[in-house]
């Protein structure tokens, strides 16, 4: 007996594998290598026409300093600044408000109201949610937030649609990930005697740290990029407008928008500006993914 476990185990082969089994494992591996390099022909090629078309405006010296202040639709100059601006005070008020809300549903949701009535209320509202067209967000907002309680047009009307469109995106990604922490790290804090919410703020939180993240940057990613939003609630202003709360503000979707009807597809001027916006975007989103991904990294919980 001794003998016998101490044999050392060999490695399984698989020389008994028929013909049919090894046929059936090269075609699914081939099928499955033609999908993906089907999705990433699309993938490819938009960036190459993104950034191939965009970066003579992107590489302009004004682009990232001037607004379109003073220029005409078919003159050349100015930049970007303004939009990229408008951008971020938009997505950063967004991201004030979404990312708490949207990470404490999902603990609740998780920890605390799985079975109960209004765990599956919340659950049922967030599922609507996720479908909702931004459109019907940005019509709900001007019919709250202008028509009915008389505020004006706004950067910050534009934030609150966004909410809308962000939250049902954290809470998902932040369940699924919330879901996947061991419950024996939860119960050897309990058993140590450290509270509910204390092994969920230090434990459960941190140990899910990165999927939150990158289930936080696709929302970010998703919102920033809407046009209907900023169509409904703010006008597009050529200029720089710092004010959340008052006058038309610049965008990049908008500066896309308005390049458009500015004629861009025929006149060269407002066609480059368009790729531009849409290259300075792209740039933008990467930039926070980068930023996302390295705080992740710096407060996740540190291997021993």
């Amino acid at each position: 007996m001794t003998a016998t476990l101490d044999r050392p185990v060999k490695a399984p082969t698989f020389q008994g594998v028929s013909a049919r089994r090894k046929i059936t494992n090269n075609v699914a591996t081939v099928l499955v290598s033609a999908s993906v390099l089907v999705a990433l022909v699309p993938l490819i090629w938009v960036l190459y026409s993104v950034i191939s078309k965009g970066i003579a405006a992107v590489t302009s010296p004004t682009w990232f300093t001037n607004s379109q202040a003073g220029t005409t639709a078919f003159s050349a100059g100015g930049g970007a600044y303004h939009a990229i601006m408008g951008t971020l005070l938009q997505g950063i008020v967004c991201s004030l408000i979404s990312i708490p809300v949207g990470v404490m549903v999902a603990v609740y949701l998780v920890e605390y109201g799985g079975g109960t009535r209004l765990g599956k209320i919340t659950t049922f509202m967030v599922d609507i949610l996720t479908g909702v067209p931004s459109i019907v967000a940005a019509l709900f907002i001007y019919a709250l937030w202008v028509a009915t309680l008389g505020f004006q047009r706004s950067g910050f009307a534009v934030s609150l649609a966004l909410v809308l469109l962000m939250i049902p995106v954290i809470v998902r990604a932040t369940e699924e990930m919330l879901r996947i922490v061991p419950m024996d790290l939860r119960e050897a804090s309990y058993a140590l005697g450290v509270p509910k919410w204390k092994t969920i703020v230090r434990i459960v939180i941190p140990t899910a740290l990165s999927g939150i993240v990158t289930g936080i940057m696709l929302a970010l990613a998703r919102v920033m990029g809407e046009t209907a939003p900023l169509l409904i609630l703010v006008g597009y202003a050529a200029s720089i407008n710092f004010d959340m709360f008052a006058g038309f503000q610049g965008s990049l979707p908008g500066m896309m928008y308005d390049q458009i009807s500015a004629g861009a597809g025929a006149n060269p001027v407002p066609t480059d500006r368009m790729w531009g916006a849409a290259l300075t975007l792209v740039l933008l989103i990467a930039l926070l993914n980068v930023a996302a991904r390295l705080v992740a990294r710096i407060f996740a919980p540190k291997k021993v």
